[in-house]
């Protein structure tokens, strides 16, 4: 059993009770929880590596690991399946995190810093320097949110309906607003909206969309709450957990197995066929984390059902990433009026340079003036990355895949690149030339053909338009209308970033419709 990388048919069994396929951390997290619930569970993964967008690769140069995608891991914080520990991930799988202090540093154009803490009034005080009524209103929006709204946010984030009080109103008309329009209603400073509108972008959505008015609360409460929480390791320590419960229980999880179809027979989902031929039989479910723009195309054996088919054509990509990778000499300090600011995170990019960058990214055009950056650092509380006193270091940003002015990014990506490496040298230092050792350029088509998951460069698997005009972030039901086929993984709700829901919500509807008593191995939201 264990991570393997196919190879021959006979190294896979001829069936299991559940296929899994994809071995995503959302794939991952569904099959540990019905592997833990007694159920023979094989995970089939595409690429050679697990992990999906929760990677950790050497990018750059040998010994330099970066997180290809996701770093921080905090949303999953609050998923009882790390904050109640239910599957011993913490414990007996060996996976570890840290909560940093500072949450995130924002540089400003002046040579100050605005540094948000893991501490409502440590950050309050911070706030007050630039404005004591936007201090009093931040505290204000976090104790709202602690009082119902998390709660009903917790049963949204678990696809269950709505509590009856009167938070579940308010938790439903808070969805229905901007970010833009939440932050600029509450806040005054300009400073202090810059800084709660890039919160508010985290889970990549455009914060002048309505459907994202809850993401100002919701974001500030995590981090608060949890800081930048890295992962020990990388991001890839994660799945390494996963898979080490999976096998603990029986399970296995095999790489470079590319799954092709899924074969429906008698009206059921029953098997799956790799690109290589191999047939694997699924006694009782196969759970899908295929991306559901693709997933239509996979059933063999009957028609596609519209449910399918819908997913398919309502989806896309919403706001794709350009990311830069460098391994560094050592690790970068954000300049701050009192001197240098060491942090994993910092944030760029004012309300106005934020709302003009989404403006040029819908007309097809990059923005490097004043754009939404989150510069990544963590080797500054996880060392171990890097050999000999290095670091590494990440920029992420968004990005149109297709450039309006004809250009290629292939052609233009190192262009783009070092404007915004200039961008953040000019509020740091650490980043000079001479301290670069070696550096990637990651365009949005680039980030998609890193992993076939990141249709249109989109990572945190992109949106669905509804018949009614809403987006929503990731499909609702967990169920397709093809008998024991499930859903799960970053195109279902609630979307991409690393919640592990979409992995939880799926194994309690696939233990329920299969007569387990989800309790078993699950707690309550």
């Amino acid at each position: 059993m264990g991570v393997t990388n196919g190879g021959r048919a006979a190294d896979l069994p001829d069936s299991v009770d559940v296929i899994v396929v994809g071995a995503g951390h959302n794939g991952l997290v569904c099959a540990g929880y019905l592997a833990a619930a007694g159920l023979e569970v094989l995970v089939l993964e595409a690429r050679d590596v697990p992990g999906g967008d929760t990677v950790t690769e050497e990018l750059t140069l040998p010994g330099f690991a970066h997180d290809s995608c996701s770093s921080a891991h905090v949303l999953i914080q609050s998923n009882p399946l790390i904050r109640d520990d239910e599957l011993g991930l913490l414990g007996a799988y060996g996976l570890e995190y840290t909560m940093t202090d500072p949450a995130v540093v924002l540089p400003q154009a002046d040579g100050d810093a605005l540094v948000m803490h893991r501490d409502l009034g440590a950050t309050a005080d911070e706030i007050a320097r630039w404005s004591r009524a936007d201090a009093e209103a931040f505290r204000r929006l976090v104790g709202e949110w602690s009082d119902g709204l998390a709660a009903e946010h917790a049963r949204w984030s678990s696809n269950l309906p709505p509590g009856d009080g009167d938070a579940a109103g308010r938790y439903q008309a808070l969805r229905r607003r901007s970010a833009w329009d939440v932050v600029h209603e509450r806040f005054e400073n300009p400073v202090v909206r810059s800084f709660m509108v890039w919160l508010a972008l985290a889970t990549i959505q455009d914060p002048c969309r309505p459907g994202t008015g809850v993401l100002p609360a919701s974001i500030t409460a995590g981090r608060l709450n949890f800081g930048w929480t890295t992962p020990i390791g990388g991001s890839s320590a994660l799945p390494a957990a996963l898979i080490r419960q999976i096998e603990a229980h029986g399970g296995r999880v095999a790489c470079s197995a590319p799954v092709s179809s899924i074969d429906v027979e008698g009206g059921r989902a029953v098997a799956v066929h790799t690109a290589d031929g191999r047939e694997v039989r699924a006694r009782q479910a196969v759970v899908s984390s295929a991306h559901l723009a693709r997933l239509a195309g996979m059933v063999s054996g009957a028609d596609v059902p519209a449910d399918l088919a819908q997913a398919r054509d309502t989806w896309r990509p919403g706001l794709s990433v350009f990311a830069v990778h460098a391994a560094l000499r050592h690790d970068i300090a954000v300049n701050g009026k009192g001197g240098p600011v060491a942090s994993a995170a910092a944030g760029f990019g004012t309300a106005e340079g934020v709302a003009r960058q989404m403006a040029a990214f819908h007309r097809g055009e990059p923005d490097a003036s004043d754009p939404w950056l989150l510069v990544v650092d963590q080797t500054v509380v996880d060392p171990g990355r890097a050999p000999d006193g290095g670091a590494t270091f990440k920029i992420l940003t968004i990005a149109p895949y297709e450039r309006a002015d004809g250009r290629s990014w292939e052609e233009s990506k190192h262009e783009h690149a070092e404007a915004l490496i200039g961008l953040v040298r000019s509020r740091t230092t650490g980043l000079e030339p001479e301290n670069v050792l070696a550096m990637r350029a990651e365009s949005p088509v680039d980030v998609a053909a890193h992993n076939m998951h990141n249709l249109g460069g989109s990572c945190h698997g992109g949106e669905f338009l509804t018949p009614s005009g809403e987006v929503i972030p990731g499909w609702l039901s967990y169920r397709s209308s093809i008998p024991r086929l499930f859903l799960t993984g970053a195109t279902t709700h609630p979307g991409g970033s690393v919640s592990g829901r979409p992995g939880r919500n799926a194994a309690r509807t696939v233990l329920t419709d299969l007569g387990i008593d989800p309790a078993k191995v699950m707690g309550p939201i």
